[in-house]
């Protein structure tokens, strides 16, 4: 594993996303795979007993992760270990199978919010006991995993090797390039940060958090980047879409959620090119957004103005 400073750099627009859960493609041999569109609890969430993603399945979504396959070497890394692991692996099982177990070359973390770690429980003796599972993540969030329990008995017992990572420096695991890029966000006990990920052809911008983009532009507690500067270096692009606007959850002013709601996004990059909004496939949807729904009129508002959505099972060939 070797580490380096990278720059964000511009590469040209060039992904096609196949339809959902198609088989797989012989041509490509890494491929990005959607494993989960949800914020941390999900769909249906706890204690919601209307949600008609009880009585529905299909209606029914996923903590956000995302996974990077390499074909050619046999290759599975995992960005976030949600709640949902265990079916998320399962999925990934089922469109890239590997003799392994878990087959995970390394699992990423943004950040210590429930949805985005605690999935870490289950490489534990009391389930999987697993062993030597390379977990990366930033300083703060590699001592949290140290220092608390239950996560030091996975890092005691070898069940996760940690690998630190520092903001804004790129880690090689084989033939991908993976830099965290440190984001405003609440960060109660951990960083927080956003990964870029290079492979051989393409690449791609993973942030399923950030407080606002306003905020990035102009923060002083990190690297102060514009999200557009950020879009143009990459080929594809999931950014943060927790909430679709104010009002969204009745009897509240959302206005100071630490989330940029869909519409407000879109109404920022409204002028960007149309090859750059192709670009951005919003992820990490909460229970009351209604663009998890797949006839919902909402989605075909993004849709139509350029912008995607991200589904589970999707998958995007980043290299031949």
């Amino acid at each position: 594993m070797k580490t380096h400073a990278i720059a964000l750099a511009g590469l040209a627009f060039g992904v096609t996303v196949p339809a959902i859960a198609q088989p797989e493609n012989p041509t490509c041999s890494i491929e990005l795979i959607v494993l989960g569109v949800g914020q941390d609890g999900g769909a249906p969430q706890l204690g919601n007993s209307a949600d008609p993603a009880w009585e529905d399945p299909s209606l029914r979504r996923l903590a956000t992760s995302i996974a990077l396959v390499d074909h050619q070497l046999d290759e599975r890394y995992l960005f976030e270990a949600t709640p949902d692991i265990r079916e998320q692996l399962y999925r990934l099982d089922q469109i890239a199978p590997t003799e392994r177990r878990p087959g995970l070359d390394g699992i990423f973390l943004t950040h210590g919010h429930m949805g985005h770690y605690t999935g870490l429980m289950f490489l534990g003796h009391e389930s999987m006991g697993a062993q030597g599972v390379p977990v990366f993540a930033m300083p703060r969030m590699a001592d949290y995993l140290t220092s608390n329990g239950p996560w030091s008995q996975l890092v005691r017992y070898e069940n996760i090797a940690l690998q630190p990572m520092h903001d804004g420096v790129a880690v090689e695991v084989g033939r991908l390039s993976v830099t965290p890029i440190a984001v405003p966000h609440r960060q109660e006990f951990t960083e927080v940060v956003g990964y870029r990920i290079d492979t051989p052809g393409l690449s791609a911008f993973f942030l399923p958090d950030i407080d606002s983009w306003e905020e990035w532009e102009t923060w002083q507690d990190g690297t102060a980047l514009r999200i557009e500067d950020v879009i143009a270096s990459v080929d594809v692009a999931y950014l943060d879409a927790t909430f679709f606007a104010n009002g969204e959850i009745l009897g509240r002013d959302m206005s100071g959620f630490p989330h940029p709601m869909i519409s407000h996004s879109m109404a920022r990059f409204a002028d960007l090119p149309a090859s750059e909004r192709a670009k951005i496939r919003f992820i990490h949807f909460n229970h009351t957004n209604p663009v998890r729904y797949p006839d919902a009129p909402e989605r075909d508002v993004v849709t139509e103005a350029g912008f995607n959505l991200a589904d589970e099972g999707e998958r995007v060939c980043l290299g031949d």
